[in-house]
């Protein structure tokens, strides 16, 4: 219902609007109060004449028509509340207004291909589109445009689609286009070499799945694709050798990368320590640290247009001699030659160094230079590593350095818990339970939010073909727009085609990266509004009644992706490096898992895998990878989600933009507002993690998972690290490839006790 009381008594007496070319008149309420009433139409609980009051006491003589729109759409979204939802909807339509006003000078955008047309002229779009598409092509495509589906945005997307995505002059502020252009361009880009018997049937099928929030786009797909830089893949894996070659070139195509809109992932573990011996003797290593910070001068040289700012994250493994300074790198204590605070920071942890831990044993520190073989084994083999850590501790002539497991282990989380930002990769399941086959193509990094796990290889200059960069291509599945899980199939159809087709169509600035991508194919697909979509199906995180929901959603999206990558390979053939999967010695994820998953949930496989497993065997796959569950914080808020699988904070969201505070609200509020369960209302990390075991067992490369605590439900007000600890090991119990933000409740006191003799080092926990 919309309430519409009377405002007489309420508007302001002669005051004048200066209109866009410099012209005054008196301002007309009545069409302020028609807008509004359009913008409130349908809604419920939207009160016109609120929205009017809370505008008018800030209108003032000579105030300019465009800040009479802003005025209007920042008062209806002052209102948006848990009591009154629809104002999320009521402020996004007036946005939209505005903001179509703004690129065209009226309401009714203008026809597919003059818009085309004048934006290529401009340089804002890629000339291609007009050499590849007729005018009798885009008369079609504009016939199938429903630019009325802008008016199911919230607000929040409103501001992110302004501020992030559309095409725009970041310096002026001008947008030269609206919502549904940038659907439709996308997918005419991605699927501009299919036959042109076939292609507008996939345009407007792609369409349809983006606009209606079936399919969710990452930013760099979403602000690129249309335009004339070609670089779309959300990710960047980044491998560092132990050579001043290889350091530059690794500076180097940082700075490449980050200035197109990619996140990165450094893999700096080969690194030497600190007094290690360089030119045979002839003088000490400086250690890690300087050159660190020499990546993150390259990390932030750049601010990738306006889109977003550069960010990386670096990993090293837990064993390496200098891991008491690496730990500390981004706290605020220290002075600034000792940290290096502007980039987050993956720790890598085996088995082995678990099994340590649970014993209440030790380990031992090494330079990976002072110890021969060993750094390659930690990825590609673990008996082979075990053996030759055991080994090396027992040489007396390898440099080494011994620590309790306990206070290293400790000393991690309790730097995890001071930042939020010191993140985890299980570097063994990374490669145990893989699509690669670790003895020819082991995964030794994740990225900048940990859910890719690729190959890569050293680069030794910028030219170097024998290195490889990885990179993969994001897109993510809306879990809240499914009616059954046979929808998965279309869709994943859909995604797998835009995205293979991405591969082909975006440019590679480096030799490395054109060959990891043209070889592997990698896709990483994803999902959005997980937490909706426990909520409808009357499922929640802490009490394992989303288990078997779980298990069977996840399943269905694996095996219609495999499917359609084998479609694929059909029509275009396998990718090149298909022999170095193990998905060609007929290894598929639901055979690798770890088996403690079986103790949780026992729901059987719904789906044919052995007649699928013998199709990929015999036709190969068109994708090395298809699955990563990545934290689309911004883009699915495009979609009115939940974030990724993350549980919601609160029924309305508050995210600070450049553009200020934004609400938004969960899906369906009035409906199932008391199916939502809380982040902070867990009594827990114990059922998400089980939960995130659950898409591990289906998903090939990895998962953004957080953990999160509220010291209020300890004792003193403190999480003790014996807990931090043990959740630590039920992640890697339940096959967790990677963890990554920890989050603390805010306000709450961040210190840690000890951890106790009657815990994890006295062997109560099992891996």
């Amino acid at each position: 219902m919309v309430f519409r009381e009377s405002t007489k008594g309420h508007q302001p007496m002669n005051l004048f609007v200066t209109k866009r070319n410099g012209h005054k008149e008196p301002i007309d309420l009545d069409k302020i109060h028609r807008v509004l009433d359009w913008a409130a139409e349908g809604l419920d609980n939207v009160s016109v004449s609120q929205v009017e009051l809370k505008s008018h006491i800030q209108f003032y003589d000579g105030i300019r028509t465009a800040d009479i729109h802003e005025t209007v759409i920042k008062a209806a979204a002052d209102l948006i509340s848990e009591q009154s939802p629809d104002y999320q909807y009521m402020a996004a339509r007036l946005a939209i207004f505005h903001l179509r006003k703004k690129a065209y000078g009226q309401f009714e955008p203008p026809h597919l291909y003059q818009h085309v047309a004048k934006l290529v002229d401009m340089g804002k779009y890629d000339k291609h589109l007009l050499e590849d598409y007729s005018q009798a092509e885009f008369e079609e495509l504009n016939q199938h445009l429903d630019h009325w589906r802008d008016m199911d945005f919230s607000y929040a997307a409103v501001k992110q689609l302004e501020g992030k995505y559309l095409v725009q002059n970041r310096v002026t502020g001008e947008i030269y286009e609206s919502p549904q252009f940038l659907y439709i361009l996308v997918a005419a880009c991605l699927f501009s070499k299919y036959p042109k018997d076939t292609r507008l049937d996939y345009i407007k099928r792609f369409y349809d799945a983006v606009s209606t929030f079936k399919i969710s786009l990452p930013t760099p797909i979403m602000s690129g694709v249309r335009t004339p830089t070609r670089q779309f893949s959300s990710c960047v894996l980044i491998e560092c050798d132990d050579s001043l070659d290889s350091i530059n070139a690794t500076a180097s195509a940082i700075v490449r990368y980050v200035s197109q809109r990619a996140g990165i992932g450094i893999n700096a573990g080969r690194i030497r320590g600190l007094g290690s011996p360089i030119r045979g003797g002839e003088a000490f290593h400086t250690g890690c640290i300087p050159f660190y910070k020499y990546f993150q001068t390259a990390v932030k040289c750049c601010s990738q247009g306006g889109v977003r700012g550069g960010a990386a994250t670096l990993f090293y493994p837990l064993w390496h001699t200098e891991v008491e300074s690496l730990l500390v790198l981004k706290n605020n204590r220290g002075v600034e030659e000792n940290r290096v605070r502007h980039m987050d920071y993956g720790v890598q942890i085996n088995k082995l160094m678990y099994q340590r831990l649970i014993k209440g044993g030790d380990i031992t520190l090494f330079s990976p230079s002072d110890a021969p073989g060993l750094y390659d084994a930690f990825f590609a083999d673990q008996d082979k590593f075990e053996a030759l850590y055991v080994k090396y501790e027992q040489d007396p002539s390898i440099r080494k350095k011994t620590l309790k497991a306990v206070d290293l282990f400790s000393l991690m989380m309790q730097e995890r818990a001071g930042t939020g930002r010191i993140y985890i990769q299980n570097v063994d399941h990374c490669n145990t339970h893989s699509p690669f086959d670790p003895s020819v193509a082991p995964v030794r990094q994740s990225n900048l939010c940990l859910e890719i796990a690729l190959p890569t290889k050293p680069l030794n200059n910028v030219d170097d073909e024998e290195g490889e960069i990885a990179l993969c291509t994001l897109s993510a599945f809306n879990l809240g727009a499914i009616e059954k899980l046979e929808d998965l199939e279309e869709m994943a159809d859909l995604a797998v085609r835009a995205l293979d087709a991405l591969l082909d169509y975006q440019d590679y600035p480096l030799k490395a990266a054109m060959k990891g991508s043209m070889n592997r194919r990698t896709l990483g697909i994803g999902v959005i509004n997980y937490a909706y979509y426990l909520a409808k199906n009357g499922a929640r995180y802490s009490d394992g009644s989303g288990l078997a929901l779980t298990h069977r959603t996840f399943e269905a999206i694996q095996y219609y992706l495999l499917k359609a990558s084998v479609q694929l390979a059909r029509e275009f053939g396998p990718c090149p490096a298909f022999n170095e999967t193990t998905y060609a010695q007929g290894i598929l994820p639901i055979d690798t898992y770890k088996k403690d998953l079986d103790n949780l949930c026992n729901e059987p496989l719904h789906l044919d895998w052995e007649a699928l497993r013998e199709e990929i065997r015999t036709v190969g796959l068109r994708n090395s990878t298809l699955t990563a569950l990545m934290p689309s914080e911004t883009s699915s808020q495009i979609s009115n989600a939940t974030n990724g699988i993350e549980p919601p904070r609160g029924l309305v969201s508050v995210k600070a933009s450049k553009d200020g505070i934004l609400k938004q609200v969960v899906p369906e509020y009035d409906r199932l507002k008391d199916q939502y369960e809380l982040l902070w209302k867990q009594p827990s990390v114990d059922g998400y993690l089980q939960l995130v075991g659950i898409m591990q067992k289906f998903v090939d490369q990895a998962i953004s998972a957080n953990t999160n605590y509220d010291p209020a439900r300890f004792e003193g007000n403190k999480v003790p690290m014996k807990q931090l600890l043990k959740d630590l090991l039920t992640a890697y119990k339940y096959g967790l490839k990677t963890l990554y933000y920890h989050n603390t409740r805010d306000g709450a006191d961040d210190a840690q006790t000890d951890l106790q003799d009657d815990g994890c080092a006295g062997g109560a926990c099992k891996i």
